[in-house]
């Protein structure tokens, strides 16, 4: 998930924030300042209520991203790299620029999240103990220590991709040392966490209870979302467990010359022959740069008649490539890495072609045909 807005670093870890963290923030400050405050410590006025349930409201973030940090930095221990942390709606989420490559590390990396927060679950409730006869200190930390609990005992709840499903994914593949029936059982086992979700969810709108219903209906269609997108991918990886690049690559970029406009090519080249991809050539016919659709719409139509192929190809000192004899995994990977929908292709004498997200969808497509 990507931020919208950047914070900085921990660790030297990305901290952003999505944009529906502020939806989050303004129901959980409005719940406070009107629900839980009042009703708990009635004799701190309204207006400090509001200060009160913005702190505390901060504070409650502040936990989130701790416990995100814990799962962070057990996985730098272990040298997975980490592309960066992000609050939003359901929480927050850490982005690991891998998977565990062993059952222990997954283990150890699922459960730090949750003992980071019990760690804070403590913390607060030692404050609430030295400070509940102050009631603007011990209304932000009796609450803290509740969710810290609470997000503790909810993210072990046995479904990918909670922490506990994580954690039973670990456990599964340690048992059966295998990695994609231990994700299969995982995400399996999120489905139903999810579905048990959405259904108390409908349950507690026919009872009456219509914001908590739509709450617990969303998050259960996220982690369904979540858990089957995770089953899939472990399954895409496994059928293309094998495959090199020179499978799924597409061969068809033609040369264009540098300073062919691009109009000349849309009219030319994509229009009347279907094609998508090209090496721009200098003068003297050699490969200068790569063009795709993708840059050619980053230039207004209007001035398309007057610029040219060169100056908005992408030169081939900035090209990120692949090999042909690389595995399709490890190309889908860099791509991940570099945030790229296709990457160009390169053997020892130069571009051979392009590989985008559609090839490996297509060679899919192809394999299922033929029952491979």
């Amino acid at each position: 998930m990507n931020s919208n807005i950047k914070l900085g670093k921990i660790m030297g870890i990305p901290i952003g924030i999505h944009a529906s963290w502020f939806l989050i923030f303004f129901l959980i400050t409005w719940s406070l300042a009107t629900g839980y405050l009042p009703q708990e410590y009635p004799k701190i006025s309204s207006s400090i209520n509001l200060i009160v349930a913005v702190i505390t409201s901060v504070l409650f973030f502040g936990s989130v991203l701790f416990h995100e940090l814990g799962h962070s930095a057990v996985a730098l221990r272990n040298q997975i790299p980490v592309k960066g942390i992000t609050l939003f709606i359901f929480g927050g989420v850490a982005q690991i620029g891998r998977e565990p490559s062993t059952p222990g590390a997954e283990f150890r990396i699922a459960i730090a999240g949750p003992l980071a927060s019990l760690f804070l679950a403590g913390l607060f409730g030692g404050l609430y103990l030295l400070d509940q006869q102050i009631p603007y200190l011990s209304a932000p930390s009796l609450y803290l220590m509740r969710i810290n609990l609470i997000l503790a005992l909810f993210n072990m709840i046995p479904g990918f991709p909670l922490d506990g499903g994580r954690v039973l994914r670990a456990i599964v593949w340690k048992l059966s040392g295998n990695f994609v029936r231990a994700t299969q059982i995982a995400s399996a086992s999120g489905q139903v966490v999810a579905f048990g979700f959405i259904a108390l969810g409908i349950f507690s709108v026919f009872s009456g209870q219509l914001m908590n219903g739509l709450w617990l209906a969303f998050i259960g269609w996220f982690l369904q979302n979540a858990a089957a997108s995770t089953a899939y991918q472990v399954n895409m990886q496994e059928r293309l467990r094998g495959s090199t690049v020179a499978q799924a690559m597409s061969r068809d970029c033609t040369q264009v010359p540098g300073l062919m406009t691009l109009n000349q090519i849309v009219q030319e080249r994509v229009l009347s022959q279907g094609q998508h991809c090209f090496f721009v050539t200098d003068f003297s016919g050699a490969k200068i740069g790569v063009l795709t659709l993708q840059d050619i719409t980053r230039v207004p139509q209007l001035q398309w008649r007057y610029t040219a192929a060169q100056t908005v190809m992408t030169p081939l000192h900035r090209l990120v490539t692949v090999e042909p004899d690389m595995e399709l995994i490890a190309a889908l990977k860099k791509m991940d890495d570099e945030n790229l929908s296709e990457v160009s292709v390169a053997d020892q004498y130069g571009l051979v072609g392009m590989l985008s997200r559609d090839n490996v969808v297509r060679y899919l497509k192809l394999r299922s045909h033929l029952k491979m």
